[in-house]
């Protein structure tokens, strides 16, 4: 594994409080990996959540951590435990999931591996903590109810973090970094798949800058 990170819940989630943002990214051609990761960094964001909804995901995100080590690479949309240890023999510092799976959960503790599963009700929350997992990504957050779904399914719950994604953008992303519980918020307005695609990343390196403006 290709990094100079400490992949441990702590330093993780202090990165991720750091950033506040974790650009949600789609990458079709590996090629596109480095210059993506470059442009966001320049923009102030020197973090990734490389979805693993495409094929060339894997080799796209071990690109990313050989070539960019100071970056905080995670892996995004992973649903077995085959792609949970993909992600890991990539170099990912960490791993999130669109739901709860107790099958990507238990390998990823099973390897040390930080994992932040999909949560949307009180029951998802609850099956977390039965891991002992207190920090949860909150999806699908704006579709659900947004910031006052969350507060009221996290109210009993107050040794429980989220990180909120789905329908965030410049626009909503305060509300939700100014609630307590909320480590930090994905998004993918900064970098959306047809930029990538057209491998606009200096456009993708200023709305970067704009995004990280918006959450100072």
């Amino acid at each position: 594994m290709a990094t100079t990170l400490a992949s441990t819940d702590a330093t993780v989630l202090a990165r991720l409080r750091q950033t506040k943002i974790v650009p949600v990214i789609v990458i079709n051609d590996a090629e596109d990996a480095v210059p993506l990761a470059a442009a966001l960094t320049e923009g102030g964001l020197a973090c990734a959540e490389v979805t693993f909804r495409t094929k060339a995901a894997g080799e796209a995100l071990r690109r990313i951590c050989a070539e960019n080590p100071d970056m905080l690479a995670g892996a995004g949309t992973v649903l077995t435990p085959q792609q949970a240890a993909d992600a890991k023999a990539a170099g990912a510092h960490f791993i999130v999931a669109p739901g709860f799976s107790p099958a990507v959960v238990d390998y990823c503790l099973e390897h040390d591996i930080p994992v932040y599963p999909g949560v949307c009700t009180p029951t998802d929350v609850e099956a977390a903590l039965a891991k002992g997992l207190k920090t949860l990504k909150f999806f699908p957050a704006e579709p659900a109810g947004g910031v006052n779904y969350l507060k009221a399914i996290s109210a009993p719950y107050n040794m429980v973090e989220f990180m909120p994604t789905g329908g965030i953008n410049a626009s909503n992303i305060g509300a939700y970094l100014a609630m307590k519980n909320v480590v930090a918020c994905g998004g993918s307005w900064m970098a959306p798949n047809d930029w990538i695609a057209a491998k606009a990343f200096d456009r993708i390196r200023e709305a970067t800058r704009q995004a990280v403006e918006v959450v100072r």
